[in-house]
């Protein structure tokens, strides 16, 4: 439930009421706010109706939270979240470009791509060192290689870095390495993996499964949350259907209903959204003109040699149109880029 205090209420009156959620078992929220302060209530339902709250003179109104997924919902929280990616703040008012190759293939091949990124003012650098390919004869990343050559590159780049996690174990080992996990579509409901990364004070970008309704994604988030960690971006990366025109359906549609039922951050990845090179420019724009927060995108400067997903990788040129072409949409949705 959510509990909205009286203006004139002091922090001593919330941290009473905060107590006696505590007491009975339940998970307090402290939201202080410019004019009012929200307090929350997680638990059973049938422990939260003995707390009894409108008998505290403090205490202005008390609401439900109808969703079943609490900590996420904006019935809790009606102002967007910002979150921070190694001090790279995503959200709010701003559009943020999240960009490099599928996998980390060389020093050569990932510092080539963060040089080119620079060049465009991008902030955040993409690439995979583990990755959970659908064949098992498929290339499966660097590993541990993979993340140090993230980390040189973060380095000489001043480039936070963004990689994907695939095994809960791996968490404390790329802590150090990387600024923010990415859980990619086929683990979205590995909630053991979500609880680990919740564990955790680092950003996750958390995208949508192949199969996942809009409900499923929102819930796999709160995993997050109610694990300890608030810093988490939602995805849309397109979704299974019976169309094979694209790799996958960019749903666009999730991206303004989540933007209506979530404060989180949301970011479209129209690269395996569609899976064709020449789709990204144009759905990226539909992207930001749709309420998106941000994209992330496939680079690599000679896709013809990717170990991963060549075809819908975005060369220099291809890349520096992209930017050309998203600017002025990003002016118009009232975003800074």
């Amino acid at each position: 439930m959510i509990i909205i205090l009286k203006p004139q209420a002091s922090e001593k009156d919330a941290q009473e009421i905060l107590d006696k959620i505590a007491s009975l078992g339940l998970k307090p929220l402290y939201m202080p706010g410019i004019e009012r302060t929200v307090l929350g209530a997680l638990g059973d339902e049938r422990v939260l109706s003995q707390l009894h709250l409108d008998a505290y003179p403090m205490v202005d109104e008390i609401k439900p939270v109808l969703s079943p997924y609490k900590l996420v919902s904006r019935e809790l929280q009606a102002h967007d979240s910002v979150v921070s990616i190694g001090g790279v703040k995503v959200g709010g008012g701003n559009f943020t470009v999240i960009a490099g190759p599928c996998s980390v293939e060389s020093q050569e091949q990932l510092f080539g791509v963060a040089n080119m990124l620079t060049q465009h003012n991008i902030p955040l650098l993409r690439g995979g060192a583990f990755k959970p390919r659908t064949s098992p004869y498929s290339f499966q990343g660097l590993g541990v290689e993979g993340l140090e050559l993230l980390k040189s590159a973060k380095a000489k780049f001043n480039m936070p870095v963004v990689s994907e996690i695939i095994d809960p174990n791996d968490a404390d080992l790329m802590y150090d390495y990387i600024d923010c996990f990415q859980i990619g579509a086929r683990n979205m409901q590995n909630f053991r993996l979500l609880e680990a990364v919740g564990k955790q004070d680092k950003t996750v970008l958390l995208k949508r499964g192949m199969s996942a309704t809009i409900e499923e994604l929102l819930l796999a988030a709160e995993y997050i949350i109610n694990a300890g960690n608030s810093n988490v971006i939602l995805c849309e990366r397109g979704i299974r259907t019976f169309e094979t025109a694209t790799r996958n359906t960019l749903d666009l549609s999730a991206v303004a209903y989540l933007k209506e039922k979530s404060h989180l951050p949301v970011f479209v990845d129209p690269s395996h959204g569609t899976g064709i090179k020449s789709l990204i420019n144009p759905l990226s724009r539909a992207a930001v003109a749709v309420g998106a927060d941000g994209i992330i995108v496939e680079a690599h400067l000679n896709p013809k040699e990717a170990l991963s997903d060549g075809h819908q990788a975005l060369t220099a040129e291809d890349f520096a149109t992209l930017m050309a072409d998203i600017k002025p949409f990003i002016t118009a949705a009232g975003k800074i880029l």
